[in-house]
């Protein structure tokens, strides 16, 4: 069972009713663990259970929207660069957005449901295809050496 004091917190009141929880639903709920470290008098929050699914598909999409939109415009302005050096860091990002898409995959697949998690797929898809295609531009060209064979007449 959970140890410790939990709260109930909804926008209706409850004023003085007990409200159960079965454990099944905090241990399929959404953990998050808030980051803002602020000191004031009141709840210390160190772990925040979200059951409503609902609730846990608006979380989700907008904290994966935010990190896609980031690593859109890192991509973005990394293409759109015009020097003629080589770009530093296409490989990490391709790397980055490889571990996004596994993360995607195999933590919030069961909060979103497979058609939203294959449609973030494709789009990091098309990220990582414009990449490696700038990738190419930059890569080692190798010289390739058209050797001509002269055929002559033998006896």
């Amino acid at each position: 069972m959970v140890q410790g004091q939990c709260y109930f917190i909804t926008k209706q009141g409850y004023e003085g009713d007990v409200v159960y929880f079965d454990f099944h639903q905090l241990e399929d709920g959404f953990n998050v663990t808030p980051k803002n470290q602020l000191q004031y008098d009141g709840i210390i929050v160190s772990k925040l259970i979200i059951i409503k699914d609902s609730l846990i598909q608006k979380v989700l999409r907008r904290k994966i929207q935010k990190k896609f939109e980031l690593y859109l415009n890192y991509i973005v302005d990394l293409l759109e660069d015009d020097s003629d050096s080589a770009p530093s860091g296409l490989n990490e990002i391709l790397g980055e957005l490889s571990r996004y898409k596994d993360v995607l995959r195999y933590r919030y697949q069961k909060y979103l449901g497979d058609k939203y998690v294959e449609l973030m797929n494709k789009k990091i898809d098309v990220l990582e295809y414009e990449l490696k295609l700038k990738a190419m531009d930059y890569a080692p060209k190798q010289n390739i050496y058209d050797d001509e064979e002269v055929i002559e007449r033998s006896r």
